[in-house]
């Protein structure tokens, strides 16, 4: 199982920006895949982006030139840089792990951090 503690939620005006952090307690050059989930009230949670072990980003198009996945190795964190912020990206964030690559079973979870985009 990997710990991941996130940090970064808060308060942002719509075209503003926040960058939300997620720190694993191993190295990410030993997991599969990690990513940012999130999920709004009364919605399903939602894949945001993912990064494999090997750098490889992918993101969904609603985020897509406006979130930035980047990740510090010597840190075992991962940061979510948000741009552009609009009222839809209101939602809690959840930082997510596959170590192995075994699929949604065997996802490990941060406890989510709430963002919250208003004007």
């Amino acid at each position: 199982q990997v710990q991941l503690v996130e940090s970064g939620g808060g308060l942002a005006q719509p075209g503003g920006s926040l960058r939300l952090s997620c720190a694993a307690d191993i190295s990410l050059g030993s997991i599969t895949v990690m990513g940012w989930y999130r999920q709004a009230p009364g919605k399903q949670r939602e894949l945001v982006t993912t990064v494999t072990s090997d750098g490889t980003t992918k993101y969904a198009d609603a985020v897509k030139g406006r979130f930035t996945l980047s990740r510090d190795n010597a840190k075992n964190t991962i940061y979510l840089q948000m741009s552009s912020l609009k009222p839809e990206d209101t939602a809690v964030y959840f930082c997510n792990a596959d170590r192995h690559g075994l699929g949604p079973n065997w996802y490990d979870w941060g406890q989510g951090t709430q963002v919250t985009v208003s004007s």
